[in-house]
This record gives C-alpha cells, sequence and structure tokens, in this order.
C-alpha cells in the first residue's frame, strides 16, 4: 500500500481530532517543566494543518501547505518544529504527486529531520519532541509499505516519548529545573507519538 492523498486527508484529520482531544493533558504535562501552553499550541497548529491538507490537490502541497498552515497558526517552538517538518517533507516530493512509496517517505522525512536539526536543538536524551521523532523516523526504514511504515513509525515514538519520563532536561524552561525535570514526561515527545499513533491508525480506516 501506498500513500495517497485521500490517505493523507484522513491522517491528518484523525491527528487533528486526537490532539484536541489530549489538549488538556499536553497542557498538564508542560506546566510541570515549561509554559503550560504545549496543549493549545499543537491543537492550532495541526488543526491548521489538517485543514490546509483537506483542500490540497496533491501530496507536495498538502505537506507544504500543512506546514504554512502550522507556522501561521501556532507559536513558539511548535510553529517552528512542525512548519519546518512538513515543508521539508514537502521539499523532497515531486511536483504533483499523487501517492508515494514507503521508500520515498522515508527518505522524505529523513531530509525533513535533517532541516529541522539544523534550527532547532536536541537529540535523542534531551528530554524533547526529538526523542520521539528521531526514533520514529529512523523506524521508518526498510519499512515494506507505508502502513507497515507508520505502524512502526509509531511504535517507536510511543517508546521514545514514555522513555522521556526518566530524563533530565536539557533545554528550554525545563533545564533550570535540573534533577527535578525528572518523573514527568515531554509534552512535546507524547505529542508527538500521538500524532504518529494518529497517522498509522488511519490506514485502517
Amino acid at each position: 500500500m501506498e500513500l495517497t492523498l485521500p490517505i493523507l486527508k484522513k491522517m491528518f484529520a484523525e491527528a487533528a481530532r486526537d490532539i484536541a482531544a489530549e489538549e488538556q493533558n499536553l497542557c498538564r504535562l508542560d506546566s510541570a517543566c515549561g509554559d503550560g501552553d504545549h496543549g493549545v499550541a499543537m491543537r492550532g497548529a495541526i488543526e491548521a494543518a489538517s485543514g490546509a491538507v483537506q483542500a490540497a490537490s496533491n501530496l507536495k502541497d498538502a505537506f507544504f501547505d500543512a506546514g504554512m498552515a502550522a507556522m501561521a497558526n501556532s507559536n513558539g517552538s511548535t510553529s517552528t518544529i512542525y512548519g519546518t517538518l512538513f515543508t521539508g517533507i514537502s521539499d523532497a516530493l515531486p511536483a504533483g504527486a499523487e501517492s508515494l512509496s514507503a521508500a520515498q517517505i522515508a527518505s522524505a522525512f529523513e531530509g525533513a529531520l535533517a532541516s529541522m536539526r539544523e534550527v532547532v536543538k536536541g537529540d535523542v536524551g534531551d528530554k524533547t519532541c526529538f526523542d520521539a521523532l528521531i526514533p520514529a523516523v529512523r523506524a521508518m526504514k526498510g519499512a515494506a509499505d507505508a502502513a507497515g511504515l507508520f505502524s512502526a513509525a509509531a511504535k517507536a515514538a510511543d517508546e521514545g516519548a514514555k522513555s522521556t519520563e526518566k530524563l533530565r532536561a536539557k533545554f528550554g524552561r525545563a533545564r533550570n529545573l535540573g534533577e527535578k525535570s525528572v518523573g514527568t514526561l515531554d509534552p512535546g515527545a507524547v505529542s508527538n507519538a500521538i500524532m504518529f499513533a494518529a497517522f498509522s491508525r488511519a490506514f485502517g480506516k
């Protein structure tokens, strides 16, 4: 199975719904170490991105429009992260693309991740969204089809997000808490895991 525009529209609709449902929980997680507004920022970014995808006519434009919408309707690092991620994926796709193989998807996400890491600091172990995103992108390699790719990515992102509970924060306001930042999940990693879980589930609908 390849990724097509109808499936992508389902993926983003599912992600927007799930992020909205978890908005308060994400804010609660963020309030432990940050500003307490991550749920609001994520909901704004993903709902706007989903709206843009629903109106798109091909995959390249869908990802680009999603990124621009995310940047225009969110703030702070969330705006930068998801704007760069989605537009970076678009940059790797052929014009007018109507379907993508697993290999094309994996390559596009890998390139987008590289672009993100040029503008957003963080790595696995830093208690950030990268603890979910980097493993998710790595897990995409070698997948037989798009459904399997997003299933593997979702599993890796979930495991990565859960691992942040034992980590000490190294960036943002949370780093000022030192050892007190240990014992809570990173909201950015959790929201990333929610997104990939929704993306994967869309293939079964």
